[in-house]
């Protein structure tokens, strides 16, 4: 039996929980202190190696399969992909996706169509994501169509620097945000549409975007890493309690900026 988050809007503001960063070789415990900890779903970042000249692809069906059983979560796939096709969307409900996010960019001129299927078909939740620098207009069409839009910071994937983070937060994402938030609520789906900011955040910096109207932050590098984590490239060594330490300080932060900038039922105060 699932726990359903996505696109189920209100004052809480929720946590993604995104593996980009996991130490793989100990997958199914980190999936399983995530979710004990009350991170609300998992995030997975699925590359085919040609999106974006990544090279090499990341985040494949194993590493769907090899987080399902661990958790009763809903489990996101984001694609970074070049024109993914139905085949793949099949392979991921088969293996437990619950939500499936596509590339404006890339998904091209079949987006509307790939969209109808996963969510009339497949029976899964949508959503349509982008890079900073798509124009935010471009994410409007889609509204009335998905459960969550999600933008995503700039990054430097380049930089090396041990347990943090490759995203740069500009200010114009706070106000990016802050329009799509406004598109939403003209569509009337401010009820029904989660709206994510995807890299660089954290406990420090979530409420200036909680304030812009976002309701789900994707977190990863907040939650597994840190300069003094002891594994590769500062990445968190499972069962040390520093990952549920990492989720309840987000928590509690998040939970403040809510109090603060969100009503009961989930719009952001006048």
């Amino acid at each position: 039996m699932r726990t359903e988050a996505i696109g189920k809007i209100g004052k809480k503001v929720k946590i993604a929980a995104g593996l980009f960063w996991a130490d793989y070789g100990n997958l199914g415990a980190q999936v399983e202190e995530l979710t004990e900890a009350g991170v609300d779903w998992i995030h997975l970042e699925m590359r085919d190696g040609r999106y974006m000249n990544f090279n090499a692809p990341r985040g494949g069906l194993d590493v769907l399969m090899g987080t399902r059983p661990h958790t009763d979560l809903e489990i996101e796939v984001q694609l970074q992909m070049v024109r993914p096709t139905f085949d793949l969307y099949r392979q991921l409900k088969d293996n437990g996706a619950d939500l499936i996010s596509l590339p404006i960019e890339t998904t091209m001129e079949n987006l509307m169509q790939d969209l109808t299927f996963i969510k009339d078909k497949l029976n899964l939740k949508t959503g349509v994501w982008g890079w900073q620098g798509l124009p935010v207009l471009f994410f409007e069409q889609y509204i009335p169509f998905v459960d969550i839009i999600e933008y995503e910071s700039r990054a430097r994937f380049w930089a090396t620097e041990k347990g943090r983070t490759p995203h740069v937060l500009d200010d114009i994402m706070v106000t990016n945000l802050r329009r799509m938030h406004d598109m939403i609520v003209e569509a009337g789906r401010e009820g029904a549409v989660d709206l994510m900011e995807d890299g660089g955040i954290g406990a420090a910096n979530s409420h200036r975007f909680v304030e812009a109207g976002m309701t789900v932050g994707e977190y990863s590098s907040a939650l597994l890493k840190g300069p003094d984590g002891q594994g590769p490239g500062g990445r968190f060594a499972s069962g040390s309690g520093r990952i549920t330490e990492a989720v309840r300080r987000l928590q509690e932060a998040l939970l403040e900026a809510a109090d603060r900038y969100r009503s009961g039922d989930g719009r952001l105060k006048a």
